[in-house]
């Protein structure tokens, strides 16, 4: 029991942060909501260990179970509460921040299942079948799907896009 529990801590550990990124990107920037979609993500993987490492691919289990979780989350009538409707001070000004909050209030703008495509296709690199195997859906469903959401981030970026992308 105490080598499954060491197993177990090692992998998180090691996948927590980018759990954590993604649930990010998937939650269009709330942290507080990604956090509390990691920390679902790493209990449910803990409830399932056994099963999990003796998995081919642990990681790419670890982002379909946070996926559907976000996915799952969306769908209940609670997830739009918000605590405040202020924003906590962000750290230092690593990167082009201008162009990642440009993306991430585009990102929040797509319905959520868009959204899930978009990360996981151009985020996580994903192949169309791996995102129809992490959504529960369709391959063709996720052809549709993200050849939509990249039609609406650009509409809703337009010309900006180009201007952050050339500072």
């Amino acid at each position: 029991m105490q080598v499954r529990g060491d197993e177990y801590a090692e992998f998180a550990a090691a996948r927590a942060g980018h759990l954590y990124r993604a649930a990010c990107l998937l939650t269009a920037g709330d942290t507080h909501l990604a956090e509390d979609l990691v920390q679902e993500t790493l209990g449910r993987l803990y409830l399932r260990w056994g099963r999990v490492s003796r998995a081919e691919n642990p990681a790419a289990y670890a982002q379909t179970v946070l996926t559907r979780t976000f996915l799952a989350q969306r769908r209940r009538r609670s997830s739009t509460e918000r605590a405040t409707d202020v924003l906590p001070e962000t750290a230092g000004t690593d990167g082009d921040t201008t162009l990642r909050l440009t993306l991430l209030e585009a990102l929040a703008r797509l319905p959520a299942k868009d959204r899930a495509v978009v990360v996981l296709r151009y985020w996580e690199d994903r192949s169309v079948q791996e995102t129809a195997d992490a959504m529960n859906t369709s391959s063709a469903a996720v052809r549709t799907r993200c050849s939509r959401a990249l039609a609406r981030l650009r509409e809703l970026l337009g010309e900006d896009l180009a201007e952050y992308a050339a500072t």
